[in-house]
C-alpha cells in the first residue's frame, strides 16, 4: 500500500534530497515523503481509491507533477498503492547536470594540468606539472555556489627536456624559488553554451600575482571505479599570457618572430573521487 518511486537526475544519479508530495483532487495533501540515498520514495500509507497528482521538488531541480490513479482494487502491485515509477528532475539554470552534491578529490594519478606555449613561430612546446592537489564542491542548492580549489607545485613543471625546465623554474618565468606554488580559487560557476559546458570564474595565482580567469569546462559523465569509488571526469581549458604573470623574457630569433610565444593554452584533465579524502587502497 501507499506509493513508490525513484528520483533521478538526466544522467542517472540518485537526489537523495527529493521529496514527493501527493495531493487529492480538492488540493488537498494526502501523503508526503523523502526520498533515500539511493532516491527511492517508499511510503506504505495508504491511498483511496481515486485520482490523485504527484508533485516531485527538489533543491536546484524544477519541480514535476504528473498524475495517478489509484483503483478500488489498486495497481497490480497490491490494493491502494500507486506506483510513480522513475521521475527525472532537470537542473535549475540551464546547462548539463552535475555529479551529486557534496565534496569531491582530485586524483592527481588519473589527471594532468598541462600547457603548450609556441615555439620559433613554427611549432609548440607541450609541459605539464607532476604534483597538485585539488578539490571540487558541488553546491546541493545553487549550482553558482560550488567550488574549486587547486594547488600546483610550480617546481613540478615537465617539458621532456631537463635544461628547457630549469630555465623554466628559474626567475625569467615560475622563479619558483620565491613563489613554490601556484594556486586556484573559483569565484563563481555558470552555464555555457550547449548541454555540457559550464564556465569556471576564479583567480588564478603564480609568481606571486593574482589575476582572474575563466575555464571553460566540460562535464564528461561518471562511473565506478574498479576501487569501490564513484569518479567524475571534467575536461578544462584557458589560455593566459605570460605578460599578466610578469614573466616577460623573451628572445627574438629573428623579425617579429619570438622564441617562446607569449600566450599558454592550459589543458586539463580530470577525474575526481567522490568523497573528501583520496582511497588508500
Amino acid at each position: 500500500m501507499g506509493l513508490n518511486a525513484r528520483i533521478l537526475t538526466r544522467d542517472g544519479w540518485a537526489v537523495s534530497h527529493a521529496v514527493v508530495t501527493v495531493t487529492d483532487m480538492t488540493g488537498q495533501q494526502v501523503l508526503r515523503a523523502g526520498a533515500d540515498a539511493d532516491g527511492v520514495v517508499r511510503d506504505t500509507t495508504p491511498l483511496a481509491p481515486g485520482a490523485y497528482t504527484v508533485i516531485v521538488t527538489a533543491v536546484g531541480y524544477a519541480p514535476t507533477a504528473s498524475s495517478a490513479i489509484v483503483t478500488a482494487g489498486g495497481t497490480p502491485s497490491g490494493g491502494g498503492r500507486t506506483e510513480v515509477g522513475t521521475v527525472t528532475l532537470a537542473r535549475l539554470g540551464g546547462g548539463a547536470e552535475l555529479p551529486p552534491p557534496g565534496p569531491w578529490t582530485v586524483d592527481p594519478a588519473h589527471s594532468s594540468v598541462g600547457a603548450v606555449a609556441q615555439h620559433l613561430g613554427i611549432s609548440s612546446v607541450h609541459g605539464r606539472f607532476r604534483e597538485f592537489t585539488a578539490t571540487i564542491e558541488i553546491a546541493p542548492d545553487e549550482v553558482a555556489k560550488s567550488r574549486v580549489e587547486a594547488v600546483i607545485s610550480a617546481a613540478s613543471i615537465d617539458t621532456g627536456n631537463a635544461t628547457r625546465d630549469d630555465h623554466l623554474r628559474s626567475p625569467d618565468f615560475l622563479d619558483v624559488e620565491r613563489h613554490p606554488e601556484i594556486t586556484f580559487h573559483s569565484t563563481g560557476l555558470t552555464p555555457a553554451a550547449g548541454t555540457d559546458r559550464w564556465i569556471v570564474h576564479g583567480e588564478l595565482t603564480m609568481r606571486g600575482v593574482v589575476r582572474p580567469v575563466d575555464l571553460d569546462l566540460a562535464y564528461l559523465g561518471t562511473g565506478a571505479d574498479p576501487w569501490g569509488g564513484t569518479r567524475a571526469a571534467f575536461r578544462a581549458t584557458t589560455e593566459l599570457r605570460r605578460e599578466d604573470f610578469a614573466m616577460n623574457y623573451n628572445q627574438v630569433v629573428r623579425a617579429g618572430i619570438a622564441a617562446i610565444g607569449t600566450t599558454l593554452r592550459v589543458e586539463i584533465d580530470v577525474q575526481a573521487v567522490q568523497g573528501d579524502a583520496l582511497p588508500t587502497a
